[in-house]
């Protein structure tokens, strides 16, 4: 089955209206530049710590560029929830413009 995703775009929209975020990348990544307000789950650590994901409807998931987060949704998908992958990532958001957070979670 396909994974839901919607471009920055939508996604920036969806974050303006309180949308929960989940950020898949390392610890070094997330530090370096980040969408506002994410929760931080790295994408080898999820299967361990679903309990840590939100219970959010839909949950949007974000990585650098999409193809990890791509991986979370199927993941999550299988585990029940509604995940939506943002295409183009983290960089796809700097590249717009967008506030960013930096520094440690």
């Amino acid at each position: 089955m396909p994974v839901p995703e919607v471009s920055v775009d939508e996604f920036a929209a969806a974050v303006e209206l309180g949308a929960t975020v989940l950020d898949v990348r390392t610890a070094e990544e997330v530090a370096e530049v980040r969408v506002p307000g994410v929760v931080h789950v790295p994408l080898d650590e999820l299967p361990d710590r679903i309990d840590d994901v939100p219970d959010a409807s839909p949950l949007y998931v974000i990585c650098r560029s999409g193809a990890r987060s791509a991986r979370a949704c199927e993941f999550l998908g299988g585990a029940g929830r509604t995940a939506v992958n943002v295409a183009g990532g983290t960089l796809a958001w700097v590249e717009s413009g967008r506030d960013v957070e930096r520094g440690p979670v």
